[in-house]
Order: structure tokens, then sequence, then C-alpha cells
């Protein structure tokens, strides 16, 4: 089911008059305004990745990725009920949650034909429980009813290998391996292996040598 978030950044980004849920090359496209795809995806950039990598062989496609970076739980007594109780969810999105995704997407991204606009957004999310009224409420057994935008509280367009970079410049050594990548962005080892291995794929770093089993990077100039 379409949220509101999504109709929302739909009709953001293509406008009133573009056409909307077009078939095209045996794709649904969320909407074409100006002669560009625009897609919207909340869920996983992988879950669209042949699909986009199709599309570009012949048109020029914006996604809009948003990433939640606050969002405010409303519990309701039942689909469509009036709001009971409203808290801030201590879950927060991070602009470099991107990267987890990107991890699946680096054959399509970057090309000249894309453009990914990532989104932090701020949302209201309704529930309701899961089981019905006689059941005790639990934060884990609800049903999402909707998703609402608030608020964009930062955009950033990205083209090219050069734009992802510049999401995680901060102060490196030369070379670097990933557990200085992780202490300067203050992130998770893990997480920074993801960063890296994004970077790697792309051609925005290259591998030049082992530090013991730490593989280690420099970025490559261009």
């Amino acid at each position: 089911m379409e949220t509101s978030l999504h109709r929302e950044l739909k009709l953001l980004y293509a406008g009133k008059q573009a056409k909307s849920e077009v078939a095209l090359a045996g794709y649904r496209i969320d909407a074409i305004a100006r002669g560009r795809l625009i897609e919207i995806q909340h869920g996983s950039l992988g879950a669209i990745r042949d699909k986009i990598r199709t599309l570009l062989e012949t048109h020029r496609v914006t996604i809009v990725k948003p990433i939640i970076a606050s969002k405010v739980l409303i519990k309701t007594a039942a689909k469509g009920g009036v709001e009971l109780t409203r808290r801030m969810s201590p879950k927060r999105g991070k602009l470099l949650d991107l990267f987890d995704e990107l991890v699946h997407f680096t054959r399509v991204f970057p090309h000249e034909r894309l453009t990914l606009e990532v989104l932090l957004v701020e949302v209201e999310e309704w529930r309701y429980p899961g089981h019905g009224r006689r059941r005790r409420w639990r934060e884990n057994d609800h049903v999402i009813e909707d998703q609402r935008l608030v608020s964009i509280q930062a955009k950033y367009r990205l083209r090219t290998a050069a734009d992802l970079v510049r999401l995680v410049r901060c102060p490196l050594p030369k070379p670097f391996h990933t557990a200085h990548l992780a202490q300067s962005l203050g992130v998770r080892r893990w997480s920074a292996q993801r960063i890296a291995y994004c970077l790697h794929q792309i051609g925005a770093l290259k591998n030049v040598g082992k530090e013991g089993n730490a593989r280690l990077f420099e970025y490559v100039k261009g």
C-alpha cells in the first residue's frame, strides 16, 4: 500500500501535472516529469537495481531515497482511529546509512543518466494493535497504518563518485584502513568496511597494500 510519505514525495518531485504510475519497459514507474523518470524508493535500493539499470539504457532517472532521521510514533486503538498517544522514537537514521544499501547498488551508481536524491526526513508513523483490542498492547505487536511527511531536514544530490566521497571526507592518515575510517567518522568498524567497499567498487578508493590483515586504501585523484 502506498503511504502518505510516498505520495507527498512524488508530488514534491514530479508535480501535479506529471504522469504517475506509468507502465514502461515492463516496469511500473512512480512518475515521469519533464522527460525524467522519478522513482521514490523508501525500501532497499538493491530491490530496484535491475529495474534502474534497464531504464538507464534509454532514460534519465531520479531516485528519491528518504532516510528517516526522526520519527513520531502515534498510537491508535484501531485502524483509522483517533490518536491516543504520541512519542518520539529513539531510533535515528543517519546519512551514512545510505552506504548499507549502496553495497548492493554499486553496479548502477554512478551513471551519467542517474541522479540520487537522498533526503533526511522527519515523519509521523501511525500504528494500531496487531491482534485486536482484547490483547495487551506491546510495542513490537502493531501494524503500521501510514507514514506521513513532517519535514525534510536535509537534501543531498549525488551524481558522481566525487559526490559520494564528499559525504565521508574526514581526517585520515595516508594510507588508511577501515579502523582509521571508523574512528574518524565515529561509526563502527563494520560500517566503515561497507563505506570503503562502496568507494572502492565505484573507483574512488584504491587498494595500496596491507597492514597485518587490514587492507590499506588511498583516495584516487580525479
